[in-house]
């Protein structure tokens, strides 16, 4: 079962007369929504993991549910793949194209269809922008909280498909913890309605399935999310550390202590630096390590619970306590953050980012290990993390064009996310497995495991056509990989078929 999904990406879908395809597309959708041509389907050949990338037989772009779902009858009944797409800003590869597929992009059903202030709760169509919900919530004094780094771009479809989070997830939870029903089409364009609007639905927890499940269950078409009240107060703290390794101890004390803030982020001294030239938000660059902590709740209720962060801060060696004193110094010391990606630009050309989970309390020793295979694999790690999670965004730095570079940092990449499995975590919080991590599956699940995933997938989808050989590793490559890893003592990205 494991070898007939992956196996399929390798070219073994039955041969379909492209003409007949694009005759069949061309039935579902108008023609100003069906990309056909090289160059038109250029902007969709990848996602954010831009050093791979490949064309795929169409684009395909509806405009609601019924479109969508007569595109998924057509692929079904010719045999053609289907790779569902959001905004792109995925890290994982997990909307890569590849020949032969067709993608289905759904940026158009892009409408917020209601807010209810009673229930709390939106109900909003895929490619919505995940910052745009917050944002039409707002004069009801509500708000979404997942939010990504990308929140500005990223859609709320992509953000069901990956179950992502954001800075402020330690308190507020992922998005499978803020969202309460999903409409769904399977491959053969049937409606699911999975979840309800009521505290709790009947059956089994199949949205809980979904949400992170890579679009290899079904395509969804609508999200109903649950909104919060807008915290009366909230309050943010800069705390830095002379070392990193303190500031770590500082953030497994804090959730040792029973305080739980909205956020609790960290950035070392390469993170720092770079963001404060970037953003300019006030982040001291002597430091070794920075953490941004926010509060909030009740009036009054952030402060106290601040204090009581800051005093075990203290404890751990913080040399820099600093209380933003207003909304626009809290917004800088935010910005600083949410810009540390794009700041890599000025250290390197290029950055990989990494994406793992691991207990807290091994933060300091992950931190060290890093550190070590960082210097082995000659090539500088920028650490920023969602702290209070455990969740780790290590960005490797490599010039593409450097011959060679690229394997390494795939290379090392593959070790870091083998090291958060040793001391027992996991090899991704938020970013999905995709194409990226899927010899890791290898490693962080056994034969038993990968094959029930399988046997899940063949459920919702016999035929093996949503996002094939995407997240659920063959036993076979499995194999392939635990020979190779032994022989060379390494992990590489770089083995997997490029499209």
């Amino acid at each position: 079962m494991l070898d007939r999904f992956e196996s399929r990406l390798d070219g073994e879908f039955a041969e379909v007369d492209r003409a007949r395809l694009l005759e069949r597309l061309a039935a579902a959708l108008p023609p100003h929504r069906l990309i056909a041509t090289p160059e038109s389907m250029r902007p969709y050949e990848t996602d954010g993991l831009a050093a791979y990338r490949s064309l795929p037989a169409a684009v395909a772009l509806p405009a609601d549910a019924d479109e969508a779902g007569a595109v998924l009858r057509a692929c079904r009944e010719l045999g053609v793949p289907v790779v569902a797409r959001g905004a792109g800003t995925g890290l994982s590869g997990g909307a890569l194209p590849f020949p032969g597929c067709v993608l289905l992009a759904l940026g158009k059903l892009n409408r917020i269809l209601e807010i209810d202030p009673l229930a709390r709760t939106a109900r909003v169509q895929p490619g919505v922008r995940n910052l745009a919900i917050s944002e039409a919530a707002k004069p009801y004094g509500l708000f979404y909280a997942p939010d990504p780094s990308s929140q500005l771009a990223c859609s709320i479809g992509g953000n069901v498909a990956e179950n992502a989070g954001g800075v402020h997830c330690l308190k507020y939870g992922l998005t499978v913890h803020n969202i309460v029903k999903l409409e769904a089409l399977t491959i053969e364009g049937e409606r699911l309605t999975i979840g309800s609007d009521a505290l709790d639905a009947p059956g089994f927890d199949l949205l809980a399935l979904l949400t992170g499940s890579e679009g290899l269950l079904a395509v969804v078409t609508e999200i109903t999310v649950r909104l919060l009240p807008i915290p009366a107060d909230v309050k943010t703290l800069l705390v830095a550390f002379p070392d990193a390794r303190c500031a770590a101890q500082a953030v497994a004390d804090i959730i040792a202590a029973g305080v739980i803030p909205a956020g609790l982020e960290m950035m070392d001294a390469l993170a720092l630096r770079a963001a404060e030239r970037f953003a300019h938000a006030g982040y001291p660059e002597d430091a070794d390590a920075i953490l941004i902590c926010e509060c909030d709740g009740h009036a009054g209720d952030a402060g106290a619970e601040l204090e009581r962060l800051a005093d075990i801060c203290r404890a751990a060696g913080a040399s820099l306590i600093r209380l933003a004193k207003d909304e626009a110094e809290r917004t800088r010391m935010w910005a600083g953050r949410k810009g540390a990606f794009p700041a890599m630009g000025r250290l390197a050309p290029d950055y990989y980012c990494i994406d793992g989970t691991i207990p807290r309390r091994r933060l300091p020793d992950v931190l060290e290990g890093i550190a070590e295979l960082s210097r082995v694999h000659g090539l500088a790690v920028a650490n920023v993390f969602h702290a209070g999670d455990g969740n780790l965004h290590p960005l490797i730095l490599y010039d593409a064009q450097a011959p060679g570079q690229l394997e390494r940092a795939e290379t090392l990449g593959g070790a870091i996310l083998e090291l958060c499995v040793e001391v027992g975590g996991t090899i991704t919080g938020e970013h999905g497995v995709g194409r990226e991590k899927i010899n890791q599956m290898c490693v962080q699940f056994s034969e038993a495991e990968l094959t029930a995933f399988a046997a899940i997938k063949a459920a919702f989808d016999p035929a093996g056509l949503l996002n094939p050989g995407k997240a659920i590793p063959t036993l076979a490559r499995c194999a392939e990989f635990g020979a190779m890893h032994v022989h060379h003592g390494e992990t590489r990205f770089a083995d997997l078929p490029r499209f």
